[in-house]
């Protein structure tokens, strides 16, 4: 049996040393080609420039791009914070009728395949005329987001000690303070998580933005449309930054969470 079990844990160690590095060989590609000094899409670079970067940076268009991005994904993000916080709680700590259904509606979104909830939003858009406008995009972003954070917290609600809401309670405090003063300091490292996991999603949305955007440009999106016109170098250079910004913020995340436990550790 022991013999099994070795070669069991081996076995899949192998299988999920294949898998990462399957999904982290583009990255290999993707990376030295944004700093190539050709005119085109050459892999392996001839040499070795900035130029694809200066482009980025020097490109209005991108700019205004990348402003779009970066103030949606925050809004958005904030916004599905709130309401999937406020969904999570609720579900984890009363009972409603028909949980189940209530979560399934929750996280339909991950489980609808994105354009069928493009081509929805598309039509219940253009109904209220939100359809190609700045406050459709951020709704939009913020229905894709809300699951995501109620998946995160409502794990971490699951597994937080109930009792020391209800001592807060006994004290005479209200639930709005109990919820920030008792539950939000021990859920922070789980509330940043969600965040950023929300900010991320929202960045990197693509399907549904090409439907409801209008004349909105987000970074995916004009990705996308780039590609379809021509081959622009520039794009690796986005792609890396991309690669990079999501990389460094699953870091910031592990870390505090790692901290977190080892905090929670301490104090048992």
């Amino acid at each position: 049996m022991n013999g099994q079990g070795l070669l069991s844990r081996r076995l899949i160690a192998l299988v999920g040393i294949l898998g990462l590095a399957f999904l982290v060989l583009p990255l290999l590609v993707v990376v030295p080609m944004s700093f190539s000094s050709a005119k085109a899409l050459a892999f392996p670079p001839p040499g070795y420039s900035l130029r694809w970067y200066e482009a980025f940076f020097g490109d209005a268009r991108w700019m205004e791009a990348m402003w779009i991005s970066t103030t949606v994904a925050a809004l958005s993000s904030v916004l599905a914070l709130v309401l999937g916080g406020l969904a999570a709680y609720g579900l984890r700590r009363f009972t409603v009728r028909g949980q189940g259904t209530v979560e399934a509606n929750f996280v339909a979104p991950l489980v609808v395949p994105a354009v069928i909830v493009a081509v929805a939003l598309y039509l219940g858009f253009a109904r209220i005329g939100l359809l190609g406008t700045y406050l459709g995009l951020v709704l939009a972003h913020t229905m894709l987001s809300v699951p995501l954070v109620i998946m995160v917290l409502g794990v971490a609600i699951r597994s937080f000690d109930i009792r020391l809401e209800q001592v807060s309670w006994s004290l005479g405090a209200s639930w709005f303070r109990t919820v920030r003063s008792v539950v939000l300091p021990n859920l922070a490292p789980s509330v940043f998580a969600a965040w950023i996991f929300a900010f991320i999603s929202s960045f990197d949305e693509v399907i549904v933005t090409n439907f409801i955007a209008g004349a909105y440009d987000t970074v995916p999106k004009r990705m996308f449309n780039e590609l379809i016109l021509e081959i622009n170098p520039t794009i690796t250079a986005v792609a890396t930054l991309l690669i990079g910004f999501t990389m460094l913020a699953l870091a910031a995340v592990a870390v505090m969470l790692h901290r977190a436990g080892r905090l929670k550790d301490t104090m048992l």
